[in-house]
């Protein structure tokens, strides 16, 4: 089989100079079986599983035609879709068209399982909803509006009145049968535990939920699987990335890899068994993020493949332990 060469650092650079104006800003997977992502037996405690989902953009701007095969060695059965600056997978899924998108997913016996799509924001989503809705796929992830760097009953308030604005919104969400799940992003309004908790707490549709990162959330283990309790089925999706050393500076790969389960410092173990205690339900997406966005996290897609794939392997590992 010919190496599949993605993006490189260099290369990317020079074609981002080139193309500045046109937009802005393991094969060793031991404990992975096919099964993993099946779902498990009603009250059967014992045979929960991870249901993994694969990030277009840990591929960089790789054809989607190249990561759909992929998705299933990852041990997944569904792909997110992102745009532009991150990956361009969306982007692609518009210019071949649904009816061909949909056959390609039938094709690689995947499904859609998410669309990530912060540039939109909660409140311009209808359009994508309604695509989603003809997929057949359940989640968008995006972010909050509002103020940040707020506390306490300002905090609570400004939460509300967000939720407030999502209602009719919600509404879509409803008929579509889609959740809007919202990201604890770093700088936003929806960026802390409080936060997230007063987010579910004042929520009028369960269409609302939340995509958890303990990637934007201090690094304490025991924290992070109290408050993965303290959400409960509110999580909608699960990003087993950590901070490790960031990702917002250039630096070596091996220290970008830090951000993934297995490689950086932050214990998952606690919050694997949080998520078997919980039954979570929802997505797991083992994800970082390159420097410069737009990268893919390693020089070959069988390589990004391979490191998705160790990350799994060290989440089912943790799985046998609790």
């Amino acid at each position: 089989m010919p190496v599949r060469t993605l993006l490189t650092r260099r290369g990317f650079t020079a074609g981002l100079a080139a193309t500045a104006g046109a937009f802005a800003d393991f094969n060793s997977g031991g404990f992975l079986r096919a099964m993993a992502a099946v779902d498990p037996p009603a009250g059967d405690a014992e045979a929960w599983r991870f249901r993994y989902l694969v990030a277009s953009s840990m591929y960089g701007y790789a054809d989607v035609r190249e990561i759909l095969p992929e998705v299933r060695k990852c041990g997944a059965t569904a792909i997110d879709l992102w745009p532009k600056v991150h990956g361009n997978q969306r982007e692609q899924l518009d210019e071949l068209g649904e009816a061909k998108f949909a056959k390609l997913l039938a094709d690689h016996d995947v499904t859609l399982g998410c669309l990530t799509q912060y540039k939109l924001g909660p409140f311009g989503l209808a359009e994508e909803m309604r695509l989603a809705q003809r997929l057949k796929c359940p989640t968008i992830v995006t972010g909050a509006v509002g103020p940040r760097g707020l506390a306490g009953d300002e905090l609570k308030t400004a939460v509300a009145a967000f939720v407030e604005q999502m209602k009719p919104h919600l509404e879509i969400a409803e008929e579509t049968g889609v959740r809007i799940a919202i990201e604890n992003h770093a700088n936003n309004l929806v960026d802390s535990a409080d936060a997230m908790k007063w987010l579910v707490e004042l929520r009028p549709s369960k269409k609302l939920t939340v995509a958890f990162a303990p990637y934007h959330l201090p690094q304490d283990s025991d924290r992070l699987a109290a408050l993965i309790r303290d959400l409960g089925d509110a999580i909608d999706v699960f990003y087993a990335w950590q901070h490790g050393a960031g990702s917002m500076t250039a630096q070596p790969r091996e220290r970008e890899w830090l951000q993934l389960p297995g490689r950086g410092e932050l214990d998952f173990l606690p919050l694997v068994e949080a998520l078997r205690d919980i039954r979570f339900a929802g997505w797991t997406e083992i994800f970082m993020h390159p420097y410069p966005r737009g990268l893919a996290i390693a020089d070959t897609i069988d390589e990004v493949t391979a490191e998705i794939r160790r990350s799994a392997d060290h989440l089912e590992q943790l799985l046998t332990r609790v």
